[in-house]
């Protein structure tokens, strides 16, 4: 189980889950990497130049009409090994307990991660794709194209961790 795995650093806080989901979520695919191990993935999805395969389940199929025409897109996934009960991170790049909402961690109430990655092909109902920081066969939630026109924030600051590099 996640908890086993992901132990609590020091400085870490968790928290009872409620009993029950508000919401279903329909898995659409899986997300094949090259990493089988959390220390293995790249911190972030920037990090990696790896080539991965977005593997759309065949009923989604028609759904990817289009999708070719796009340089960039969003991925959405399922972090479905990642504890869900933190509330402070003390995360092991920075080793300074933040808010789970302040942090990109997949150690989140609802494990959702998110990508820009680069489409460099569709065959099938399968996207290669470089931009990916998940492990081998995570499970994919949605495909979204990417819009450098409203997606795009050049100036947005996340005040905590430009004061660490400045």
């Amino acid at each position: 189980m996640a908890d086993a795995e992901f132990g609590i650093r020091a400085g870490e806080v968790a928290i009872a889950l409620p009993e029950k989901t508000d919401a279903g979520v329909y898995f659409i695919g899986r997300i094949r990497t090259p990493w089988t191990r959390r220390e293995e993935c790249p911190k972030n999805a920037r990090e990696s130049d790896a080539v991965c395969t977005i593997e759309v389940d065949p009923r989604y199929a028609a759904a990817l009409t289009g999708v070719e025409s796009c340089s960039h897109l969003i991925v959405l996934y399922w972090m479905d090994k990642s504890r869900r009960d933190l509330v402070l991170q003390a995360p092991r790049h920075y080793g300074e307990a933040r808010g789970t909402f302040a942090l990109r961690s997949p150690a989140r109430p609802n494990p959702i991660a998110v990508s820009v990655v680069t489409l460099l092909g569709l065959s099938d109902h399968r996207l290669s794709v470089v931009g990916l920081d998940c492990l081998d066969g995570t499970p994919l939630i949605d495909i979204k194209p990417y819009f450098a026109s409203t997606d795009s924030v050049p100036d947005a600051v996340v005040g905590w961790h430009a004061a660490r590099k400045g």
